[in-house]
């Protein structure tokens, strides 16, 4: 009997405290987010890396290398499945004078990648990559060509042949850098009807109808939105919902907004404003590279090199133009690409040159950035994407 009341004792003390106890958190394996990060390939690094960030304290693993490849310096990663693409800015592939694009699947506990092909990217120096809103087709801009090109992606998710080209023709006021067309990035809108093309040498952001289905782009009307002669058109941003357009321009140190008529595509000129805190002119060296609205589309981000810094402008909700916030260093030198993670609470800024990703905490209510201490070494970082992890 004694022994009958002591087992239940124990058993009720058991359900007791199991019932009171807090359920275990995840480990910071399963929270963590996969970054994957695009290099220039040296003596400092051999192609594709993945690190993870842990979204509750912003801290970041040592990257590890997750694939070989020539120079990925931009990614693109597909919508609904675990296929990655890279552009490889190579001078020659497969006998011809282009680079190419690459595919691969990864998992996404180990971050690992493995190939499955390439494909020409129809001209010189491809520096940018997106995919269309449903990952049905890859988006390729050549910088040294001019030109653009479509990847139709297959079920595996691998590359098909190019279902578009289109070369670009022009120049525009700054001869040592506009004597010819530069397509700099390619990126469709959020409804897969137009795609817009920041084209450094010619000072446009050309705009074509997409038919994402056929994978082939069209002449737009109205055909393209012009940014200041000499300003060097390079990445583009759209405001989530696609109201509002930001264009980063190299060369003057500039974004230039726009509003967007979802209709016809066409881009009206609302502001242009410095990346460059006030007083502070273009100095020797100095050029802009990435530019990314903040998930919450309260806030825009660009990065300065030469300067070393990330610009912060909040965005006027109703009118999309921006205003001054800040300018971040990013504690290295050449900040290139960076990445805002999906929940919106860090900034990851990759310095080029000082072969560094520096970690920064973002202010919900501001949108300024604190360095939250961390960094990783990792050779000539380009861009960074992050991957929930599953």
């Amino acid at each position: 009997m004694v022994h009958r009341l002591a087992a239940a004792l124990v058993a009720f003390v058991s359900v007791a405290i199991s019932a009171t106890s807090p359920t275990p958190r995840q480990s910071n394996d399963e929270q963590s987010l996969l970054v994957f990060l695009g290099t220039y390939t040296g003596p400092k690094s051999k192609g594709i890396y993945v690190s993870r960030l842990d979204p509750r304290n912003g801290a970041l693993s040592a990257p590890e290398l997750a694939g070989d490849s020539a120079s990925p310096s931009f990614l693109a990663l597909h919508p609904t499945r675990d296929f990655l693409y890279a552009v490889n800015e190579i001078g020659e592939f497969e006998g011809k004078s282009s680079g190419s694009v690459s595919a691969f699947a990864f998992d996404r506990k180990s971050g690992k990648l493995t190939p499955l092909n390439r494909q020409p990217s129809g001209g010189g120096g491809p520096a940018h990559i997106s995919l269309d809103s449903a990952g049905r087709n890859a988006l390729v801009a050549n910088y040294g060509g001019g030109s653009v090109e479509v990847l139709p992606i297959g079920p595996d998710g691998s590359l098909k042949p190019p279902s578009a080209f289109i070369q670009h023709t022009g120049s525009s006021k700054n001869p040592d850098r506009q004597k010819s067309p530069h397509a700099h990035s390619i990126d469709a809108d959020p409804s897969d009807r137009h795609v817009y093309v920041a084209d450094l040498g010619i000072d446009k952001v050309m705009i074509y109808s997409f038919n994402p289905t056929t994978g082939t782009l069209a002449a737009n009307t109205p055909p393209f939105a012009a940014v200041a002669p000499g300003a060097g058109a390079r990445h583009v941003a759209l405001h989530p919902g696609g109201r509002f357009v930001y264009v980063i321009n190299e060369i003057d140190c500039t974004v230039a907004a726009f509003t967007r008529d979802p209709a016809t595509g066409g881009l009206t000129p609302l502001q242009t404003i410095s990346t460059l805190p006030e007083g502070q002119a273009v100095a020797a060296g100095f050029s802009t590279a990435e530019v990314q609205v903040h998930p919450s589309g309260k806030f825009l981000y660009g990065s300065n090199r030469g300067h070393d810094s990330i610009v912060v402008f909040a965005i006027d909700q109703k009118t999309g133009r921006l205003t001054y916030v800040e300018n971040q260093p990013t504690q290295g030198s050449t900040p290139r690409n960076f990445g805002i993670d999906p929940t919106g609470a860090y900034l990851l800024a990759a310095n080029q040159r000082s072969d560094s990703v520096v970690v920064f905490r973002i202010n919900a209510d501001s949108g300024r950035l604190t360095p939250t201490g961390t960094k990783i070494d990792v050779g000539s970082p380009v861009c960074v994407k992050f991957v929930r992890r599953r």
